[in-house]
């Protein structure tokens, strides 16, 4: 199963190549570099939605928070994650 994961990016770091565009994007609280070479157009305070390390696409601010929402949601019926028992 694959996941996308929305978050919001707080810092970018250029580049002279492209590809190696780097942020640091925020994720309810915790905070991972992500590249942004696929979302030229992304910046700060954009929505993005992460998969495997890499921005793939930006995202509407009220479906990223309709999406956060669902998980928190999701976390709550699920209760801990395995390796947290």
């Amino acid at each position: 199963m694959c996941l996308a994961v929305p978050g919001k990016i707080i810092s970018i770091k250029e580049s002279d190549d492209p590809l190696e565009r780097t942020g640091v994007v925020d994720f309810e609280g915790v905070r991972r570099q992500v590249g942004l070479a696929w979302v030229p157009e992304a910046d700060v305070g954009d929505y993005v939605i992460v998969h495997v390390g890499h921005a793939i696409s930006r995202l509407d601010p009220d479906e990223a928070q309709r999406t956060l929402e669902t998980f928190r949601q999701l976390s709550q019926v699920l209760g801990p994650a395995d390796s947290e028992k």
